[in-house]
């Protein structure tokens, strides 16, 4: 991603959308412009700095979500485009609960790779719910509020712009220290990187849920999300008030005709709002949802209503088997009555998943959908490229988002699938239990060793083979938050007391460059300094002088 000269997707000048001028022209254009407009107010805004202004609205980039929103659409269409050029150029994202857990994913890319390019925000529906709901922890099943969803979009881009504005800062202070010794070369090469800064402000993928209702609720919540800043809405074809999370039981559908109502209510609100190219992820939970809540509307045989109902469980019957209240479909002639739960839900047959979920990619597609997600039990290359084949005969640039779950057992699933390749190979597999697969006894064996091979390249592999441009962790900083808190309070309350903390914290946060080991650096208070500064001069009162205990870091 090129963010040369501050502006979005790659523009400069005049080119550059309204709203957005806090973005276009180098940080000697900006001191430039400034001075003039101080020189325009005859000396009544002499006290104001104009590099001083440079800084602030470079440490500012975005004004508001839809600018975001509006960038970050940009920047995930060119990676859409490049994967269709070439499968290496998949997408990853992990899941965020909090902004700061999204901000430090991001200066931690940042720092490991130098680029943010390719690496996503995941925003889940889980989370939210599990994490972010004023009734405390609740299961993903939409019963959290839905301002909560706008909510933490806007938080977690008020943090990854508050990273840009402290890495931004931190330049800043170096460019005084270069000017005081007299380096020009060093101011040179500062300033250069000023110009050509990369934004940690990167695409959120944002999990809509079902919608929260209706069609005209789900293009309300769309508006929320897209002005927070969403450039892409995950929306899925379960019922509203009976949904689930993709990997539990008890899922109902709902026929196409209502799941692209709200396809288009989500298209509807990013083009009302300026966000011409948002992108729009249909999820589909057929594979493993058996139940649908009500009958497609079918006005000709073949088309799309009939197409669902005829996945339904369905006996045949005659005038004289008819029961009172039975619901019927006429189908080739024949009556059927389709088998209707006393939950007055209808059951689909077995064995139809896949068959549903092909319908269903090719159908959101052909409808404005940008993106596929298919929701499977298990993270199985073949099972997935089975069904993307199918789905890419029809729309041959088909490209999935695929969720890498905390849900599935990555190490059974792929100990399982080697040893189900080497037993039909025919090798001898006496040595291993293909049930206790999981147990440690097995982590020295070769068929280990291979499976987590697999793992690890599973992301490249799938891509490559399966159709999958993006993929994600739905819940990892859930699991991650709480596995080091276990750590620490494991050895922190135990015999280790304070070195518990020292040991596995601070000192690894010292010798691994974590950046949030100066914390007060982290929240803020550097950037608070150089505000009172530019506010006050000499006189300001700041917190980062000599006996600010941060200086031992």
């Amino acid at each position: 991603m090129s963010t040369a000269n501050f502006s979005p997707e790659g523009m400069t000048g005049s080119m550059a959308p309204a709203g957005t001028t806090n973005q276009s022209g180098s940080y000697q254009d900006h001191i430039a412009n400034v001075a003039a407009l101080i020189t325009s107010k005859g000396g009544t805004w002499d006290g104001i700095s104009a590099e001083s202004v440079a800084r602030m609205r470079l440490q500012n980039r975005f004004l508001t979500g839809l600018d975001i929103a509006r960038h970050t659409a940009s920047v995930m269409r060119a990676d859409m485009a490049a994967y269709d050029a070439d499968p290496k150029n998949y997408t990853q994202s992990l899941g965020a609960w909090h902004g700061f857990i999204a901000q430090q994913q991001m200066i931690s890319v940042k720092k490991h790779f130098g680029t943010t390019k390719g690496r996503y925000i995941y925003l889940s529906g889980w989370m939210v719910a599990a994490l972010r709901s004023e009734f405390g922890p609740l299961p993903d099943q939409s019963m959290h509020e839905k301002t909560s969803v706008p909510a933490l979009i806007a938080e977690i881009y008020t943090f990854l712009r508050q990273a840009d504005a402290r890495e931004l800062g931190m330049m800043f202070r170096d460019l005084d220290a270069a000017r005081a010794a007299g380096n020009s070369a060093k101011q040179a090469e500062i300033q250069a990187r000023i110009d050509n800064y990369e934004t940690h402000v990167v695409p959120i993928i944002a999990d809509i849920d079902a919608g929260f209702g209706n069609a005209e609720a789900t293009y309300l919540l769309a508006k929320k999300m897209i002005e927070a800043g969403a450039c892409a809405l995950q929306i899925e074809n379960q019922v509203s008030d009976e949904k689930q999370c993709g990997h539990q039981d008890g899922k109902v559908t709902v026929p196409h005709e209502d799941f692209i109502a709200k396809v288009r209510a989500c298209r509807y609100a990013f083009l009302e709002l300026g966000v011409d190219n948002g992108i729009v992820v249909t999820r589909t939970d057929s594979l493993g949802a058996g139940l649908t809540k009500q009958i497609a509307v079918s006005h000709t045989a073949g088309d799309l209503g009939d197409q669902y109902n005829s996945f339904l469980d369905c006996e045949e019957i005659s005038p004289e088997t008819a029961r009172n209240g039975d619901v019927i479909i006429n189908r080739n002639g024949k009556m059927l009555r389709p088998k209707r739960l006393a939950s007055n839900l209808f059951q689909f047959r077995a064995g139809t998943g896949e068959d549903r979920c092909v319908l269903d990619s090719i159908t959101s597609l052909q409808n404005g959908a940008d993106l596929l997600w298919i929701e499977t039990e298990k993270p199985h290359i073949e099972q997935i490229a089975g069904m993307m084949d199918r789905i890419r005969a029809v729309i041959p640039n088909a490209k999935l988002a695929y969720n890498n779950s905390p849900s599935f057992n990555w190490t059974l699933n792929f100990r399982q699938q080697v040893f189900d390749a080497w037993s039909k190979e025919g090798r001898d597999m006496s040595a291993y239990d293909r049930a206790k697969l999981m147990n440690v006894e097995y982590d020295t064996t070769e068929l280990a060793t291979v499976a987590d091979e697999r793992i690890r390249t599973f992301q490249a592999d799938a891509a490559k083979r399966s159709g999958i441009f993006h993929h994600l962790i739905t819940l990892p900083t859930y699991h991650t938050a709480a596995l080091s808190t276990d750590n620490l309070s494991k050895e922190y309350f135990g015999a280790q007391g304070m070195l518990g903390y020292v040991l596995n914290v601070q000192r690894q946060e010292i010798r691994q460059g974590i950046a949030c080991v100066k914390h007060q650096n982290m929240s803020g208070s550097d950037i608070g300094d150089d505000h009172k500064e530019y506010f006050a001069g000499e006189s300001a009162l700041k917190a980062g002088g000599a006996h600010n205990t941060m200086n031992q870091f």
